[in-house]
Formats: structure tokens, sequence, C-alpha cells
């Protein structure tokens, strides 16, 4: 479908919310004809640019310039907006005294960092409800993935005993989720870091799904590291964050080598070079960085902070509520949850419906109601299928439809909202669930290159 930017106001008279987002006016077709805002419902995978986001880099983009290496002004003041964006990253996530914020891609990329400086002989320790981002990365390491647990109480269980089995009982990682991007559960982060602790291990939050929802404080929940991804904390700009602490960081090779992570680099005798390699985070910072996103992260933690998180819960905890309520009065809608239907939770969700496949769901969400969300094993195939009940070793690709419409889905729809999501967005959401289970698509739909897409030539019709 295409879309268009329309300067009318936009459709929604309720509650609007806290920080308005980038595209909010947007308006998109319908396949039943017409137009409609579009709503934009997942923020699991990448939530819209705050406003100010956008403008801070707006303003900020005719002074762009290389830093670390030019005397000119631009490149002088964009050496100090990057470095000042790496200080308040570190107040907005409570890094310690001696901690490293080091600007990555993304969380993946973060992860992927953390994993390339693992001592010898390091032992990782996963559960397998991870992203893939963090359940994938430690290629170079012996690695025990640990069995979904079903109370936050049996996880910090399981992995006490995992930890104190360990042969041999050596430098060891835990790296663990702050809320799952499927389920949005809650993990107990500060239980889990304890029990790690307690055991000689070190561990790594993934707060990818948490630090858009939720203060993230490093040093309160006593974690080693956390990475997380710009994209998902409404500065969509390709950069991420790894924080914490400096001393594996700064032994191990860098991430990359090359010009910025050098501190000097001589010949020698026998015609080879010599480096000396930076020992804070420009040690894995090789190259020009990206300097727009580490300024919209930065921007994005002001903003954020500014509007205070205790109001961002409360109002996110309303959409909460309102979908969950409004999907428990449709009997054919299963909501997936590890943890119970009780757990907190941040604004994702995700669910099957009797009878539907999961790509043709969403698929007429989209075409029929201008609402965007996802289908798919949301790259946290064990999880999804362990939450589904299917086969753990059942093919599929992240995000892929493995069934055409009208066949069993092994797939599931992920609904997931934020600080820009006003009550209209949600409210539309519950009511096109309801009227697609009762009374059915208003078109025809067909698989396309592995996506359900609604058929152009065919008839309308469920």
């Amino acid at each position: 479908m295409s879309a268009r930017a329309t300067t009318a106001e936009p459709v929604c008279t309720a509650a609007e919310p806290l920080l308005p987002v980038l595209g909010r006016e947007v308006t998109v077709p319908l396949v039943t004809g017409g137009e409609v805002t579009y709503a934009a419902l997942d923020y699991a995978a990448s939530a819209p640019a705050l406003q100010r986001v956008w403008d801070d880099v707006a303003a900020y983009a005719p002074y762009y310039g290389s830093v670390h290496r030019g005397a000119g002004y631009l490149s002088q003041l964009s050496t100090d907006l990057f470095e000042n964006a790496r200080r308040t990253v570190a107040g907005f996530l409570g890094c310690r005294e001696g901690d490293q914020v080091v600007f990555t891609r993304s969380t993946t990329d973060s992860l992927n960092l953390l994993a390339a400086a693992l001592p010898a002989g390091c032992q990782v320790f996963v559960f397998e409800t991870e992203h893939h981002a963090s359940l994938l990365p430690w290629r170079d390491a012996r690695v025990t993935y640990l069995d979904a647990p079903r109370t936050p109480a049996e996880a910090v269980d399981t992995l006490e005993r995992a930890l104190a089995d360990r042969d041999p009982y050596g430098p060891a990682l835990v790296c663990v989720t702050g809320a799952s991007n499927v389920t949005g559960e809650l993990w107990p982060v500060r239980e889990l870091a304890a029990a790690a602790h307690a055991h000689g291990a070190r561990i790594v939050l993934d707060a990818a799904q948490l630090a858009p929802h939720h203060p993230v404080d490093v040093a309160d929940l006593d974690v080693d590291w956390i990475a997380f991804s710009g994209h998902k904390l409404y500065a969509p700009f390709g950069s991420g964050v790894l924080a914490g602490r400096a001393d594996w960081l700064r032994t191990a090779e860098p991430y990359l080598a090359g010009g910025g992570a050098s501190r000097k680099v001589s010949r020698r005798a026998d015609g080879g070079v010599e480096v000396e390699w930076h020992q804070d985070a420009a040690r894995h910072e090789a190259g020009s960085p990206n300097v727009i996103g580490a300024y919209a992260i930065a921007s994005a933690c002001t903003a954020l902070t500014e509007a205070g998180f205790d109001r961002l819960v409360a109002r996110e905890q309303e959409l909460i509520d309102r979908v969950r309520a409004g999907l428990a009065e449709v009997p054919q809608v299963r909501v997936l949850s590890l943890f119970g239907d009780d757990a907190p939770r941040v604004g994702v969700l995700s669910f099957v419906v009797d009878g539907w496949n999961s790509s043709h769901f969403a698929a007429a969400l989209s075409a029929e109601y201008g609402i965007g969300v996802r289908d798919g094993l949301f790259c946290a195939h064990p999880l999804v299928r362990t939450l589904l009940g299917t086969d753990p070793q059942d093919p599929g690709e992240c995000g892929a439809p493995e069934a055409a419409p009208g066949e069993r889905s092994l797939n599931a729809v992920r609904v997931s909202f934020g600080a820009g999501t006003p009550d209209e967005h949600v409210d539309r959401f519950v009511r096109a669930v309801r009227e697609l289970v009762v009374e059915g698509a208003r078109w025809s739909y067909r698989t396309e290159d592995g996506r359900c897409v609604p058929d152009r030539t065919a008839p309308t019709g469920s």
C-alpha cells in the first residue's frame, strides 16, 4: 500500500499521547475504499521517531561535521555534541563511575561486540525465551540454553542451578531480556543479577523492549552491561548502545580495526606495524561514527526523562488494560503469556485467533482498517513455538508466515504501542479484531512472495 502525508488534523478525538511522534498525521488507503489515519501499532519492531527527536536532528543537520579529527568549528561542535550525547545516555541509564558507553548500530551489534570481548573460557547462559539478538551472538563461547520458565521465581531458580553446576567453575556471562519482545512481560532482572553475582558470573541486560517503556538504572539493577537500540527508543537513525563495565571491553581486541580505535600506529623494524589501541569507548568505535544516530538517542533519552516515566508508565498501562479488556471479550482470541495473565508487562502483546492464519489476520488489519501490526515468530522462534505448543524443530524464518490463509498458523500476531499512541489507535484495533472474528474479512487475500496480501484481481469477500 502507498502512504501519503497530509496536513489534515489526525482523526483521533480521545486522549492524545504524552509525546507526539513523527507521522501521526499520515493517511493510508483502505482496500475497501477511502483513507484513514495510519495506526502504527508495531512499536516493538521500530517505534516512530519522537517529533522532538526529529526537530533536534533537523536543527543540528546544517552544523554536521566530522568528529575527533577536525580543527574547524563544525567539527569541534559535532565532537562536543557526540561526546555530550554519550554523557546524556550514561545519565539516562544510571551508569556507574568508570562505566563505558559505546555507540553501536543496534542491540544486535552491541551484544555481538560483547560476545567478541568475552575472556577466554567464558561460559554463557541464556534462556531460550530470548530474542535472537541475545540468543545467537555467542558463537565462540560455550553456551548453556535454559528452558523457558513459567514464573519469575522459576527463572531465578533455573539460573542459580545452572550457574552452580557449571564445570569448570570459571568466568560466566548471563544474558537476559528486561521485557519480552513477544509477550511484553517483565523479567526479574534485579533478582537474576543477584543470582549471577552470587555465583561469580556477570550479566548483560537486553533492554531493547524495556528502556522505551520503563526507567532503567544500571546501578540499581546491578547489571554489568546494558544493550539497547535507538530505533525502539523513538530515535530510528541507525544507532545503538552498549554500556557498562570497562574491563572486558578494555582488554578485548577492537571490535573493528581502523581509524578512531587506534591511538598510535608506527612501523616496526621488521616492516610491520605496531598499534596502540585506545582504552576508552573509542576502542570499539572505529571509523566515522554515526553522530546523528548518537545525538538522536540522547535527544530521546532527554525527552523521555523530561516527560517523566511515572506518567509514561501510567499512560501505557491504561492502553494495556484497554487492549487486554477488548481482546478478552473475543473468545476466539488467545493472548500468549509465559508468566500468566497477571504478570506486569510493557505495551507488547501477541495473540492467535482460532480459525485464522496470523499473516491473513495481520494483512486484513492493515488493508481494511489501516492498522500496522506484526505477524510471525518475531525473531524469537524457540519462545513463540513454546507458547504455541509447536515442534521446536519446525522450520521458519523471522517474521515469515508458514501457512497460507485458511491453513493452520504456526505464527502469531503482535500488537505494540508506547508513548506516541493515542486512544483511537487501540480502540480501532480492538474493534477491528472483533469485527474480523465475527464478520470475517471483507476482501480476498492471496500469498505473494511469502506474504499474505489483498488480491487486487478478485472480487470482495472473505
